[in-house]
């Protein structure tokens, strides 16, 4: 083909018109004997190609006649406004060069089986509805870390291999490391803590995993995290930073993704809804609500996804529910120094039944505690040497929270579960492809 811009096809509509090569794959095809419709996708859209017997030579139409579903091609032609075309614009073909004509493809426009899919995932991605979920994590992930960059915090990459648990052995992934125990990292927090002692405020982003024997629609066993994490900042910074942090991303995917939003069929009033301040709940005002509820539930037990599920749908927005028993929560907690019983954590829950996004809340920042709480989960201290030297040299209040991509994703885009919400989802049963 002699010179000819190549464009994107969202950028069809600066080019009416014009003379322009597209690049991409055939999505369907369709024909009414002398003219034949295909229709291109190339990741940024689609667009109709019309290729006419009367504007290309035969050669080229047999060829466009026998492309199959998933071919890649470049196409050459001029750009036409027409509202009844998908994306609004056609192409009126001119040239054609097939890149490669595809094999029968798995995939067809039919309906499939989620195992189905699963197992064909590498191709599963390519469907419009699965391009919008990846849109909007996009979205997500930049609207983070755009919040956090814009409000001086560093970005600090923690170690996916350590030494040991963050929260909780059972649920660690073990690796050999060169004769000794390695573990894929649950979190980077305990890494942020030191980080945010040399920086002030910090954050990480990365993946994170838990062997967790759990097949719910929350659960993966490999997600990924935003972790903030500041120093000289209590419980109310923590949620604070939380709730104008949610508030942020929700605006810009709201901005940015609308279109992605309505072809989910995501209803869009309810995340116009995401604005600070919060609902907050203490653990104990959790617990008489989901008394109230007829809910069978002791103070001091964990909330699963029924309890979670149960305090959310009672607001129209996440809420955040602080102050849990320490049994329920993570050795780093700073206790309530009002009610030593219960610590200075808080989960982020969010609306529609979507439960926890978010948790995190005030690190302990004294030493003897510290060590205490080692014997009590029998954590080995030598292990754990490094951590306790923060709180012997310039211990100061810090908290923190670490805000799961796939679970904010999920409730975005209102998916019914999370592995839609990563590109390749590593489940209990699934580890392909």
């Amino acid at each position: 083909m002699p010179a000819v811009k190549t464009v994107r096809l969202d950028q069809l509509a600066h080019h009416q018109g014009q003379e322009v090569v597209v690049c991409g794959w055939l999505y369907n095809k369709r024909s009414s004997g002398k003219i034949l419709f295909l229709i291109l996708r190339d990741g940024t859209g689609f667009v109709q190609a019309v290729v006419s017997r009367d504007s290309v030579d035969e050669e080229t139409f047999r060829a466009a006649d026998r492309l199959t579903q998933e071919s890649s091609l470049r196409v050459r032609g001029t750009v036409r406004a027409d509202p009844r075309a998908p994306g609004g614009y056609e192409l009126q073909v001119t040239a054609l060069e097939i890149f490669q004509r595809a094999e029968e493809y798995p995939l067809s426009l039919k309906e499939h089986g989620i195992e189905f899919l699963l197992d064909h995932r590498h191709l599963w991605l390519r469907t419009p509805r699965q391009v919008a979920i990846m849109r909007v994590r996009h979205r997500v992930v930049k609207a983070c870390r755009d919040f956090l960059d814009e409000r001086g915090f560093v970005l600090v990459d923690a170690p996916i291999l350590t030494g040991a648990a963050c929260e909780g052995t059972t649920t660690l992934f073990r690796t050999d490391y060169f004769g000794r125990s390695a573990y894929l990292t649950q979190s980077g927090q305990l890494y942020m803590e030191a980080a945010a002692m040399a920086l002030g405020k910090v954050y990480c982003f990365g993946p994170a995993f838990r062997a967790e024997k759990s097949k719910t629609r929350r659960h993966l066993m490999e997600f990924w995290m935003v972790e903030p994490e500041m120093a000289f900042a209590d419980l109310e910074d923590c949620i604070s930073l939380a709730e104008e942090m949610l508030t942020v991303v929700t605006e810009e995917v709201l901005r940015h993704c609308r279109s992605e939003l309505e072809l989910l069929g995501r209803k869009l009033e309810p995340l116009t809804h995401v604005k600070p301040p919060f609902p907050r709940l203490s653990y104990d005002q959790a617990v008489q609500l989901l008394q109230a509820k007829g809910r069978q539930f002791e103070w001091g037990d964990d909330f699963g996804a029924p309890e979670e599920t149960l305090i959310s749908l009672e607001f129209d927005r996440p809420v955040v529910v602080h102050r849990y028993p320490a049994a329920c929560k993570a050795f780093y907690m700073e206790p309530d120094p009002q009610r030593p019983e219960v610590v200075l954590a808080m989960d982020v829950l969010a609306p529609e039944g979507y439960g926890e996004i978010i948790g995190g809340g005030q690190r302990l920042a004294g030493s003897e505690l510290l060590v205490s709480k080692f014997r009590e989960h029998h954590l080995p201290e030598e292990a754990y040497r490094w951590y306790l030297d923060l709180r012997r040299f310039g211990s100061v209040p810090h908290s923190g929270f670490g805000l799961g991509i796939e679970r904010l994703l999920a409730w975005i885009c209102g998916l019914r579960h999370v592995r839609e919400a990563i590109p390749f989802p590593r489940m209990l049963n699934r580890l392909y492809p």
